[in-house]
């Protein structure tokens, strides 16, 4: 269970998005700000247990924060095995340790 508060748990910095995941967003409906939001509350999304524990260190120690968010409504994510969600529409959020920026990209923009 993720909790969440209405406080943001790091700086974000200046938010940019590479052209896929604008055009990804778009094509799929979902909101970046929405994204946004559930990042920088620690709601890290499709993230592993080992990454999520990392991102809660990270947000302590100032670190690089992570999350990964499948751009599909949750029933179809919660049918698709764990092993196969890489194949679903992805947007991964990155906010760099000196937490200058944030950004939203595709996993093949990386």
């Amino acid at each position: 269970m993720t909790l969440m508060s209405n406080a943001p748990r790091f700086a974000l910095g200046q938010m940019v998005a590479t052209p896929g995941a604008l055009a990804l967003l778009e094509q799929t409906g979902f909101s970046a700000l929405a994204l946004i939001s559930r990042h920088v509350h620690g709601d890290w999304g499709d993230c592993c247990v080992e990454d999520k524990a990392t991102n809660e260190l990270s947000v302590q120690q100032g670190m690089r924060v992570m999350s990964v968010y499948r751009l599909v409504d949750a029933e179809r994510l919660q049918q698709t095995p764990q092993d196969k969600r890489s194949c679903l529409p992805t947007i991964w959020i990155i906010t760099e340790a000196n937490r200058s920026v944030t950004t939203l990209l595709l996993p093949e923009d990386y």
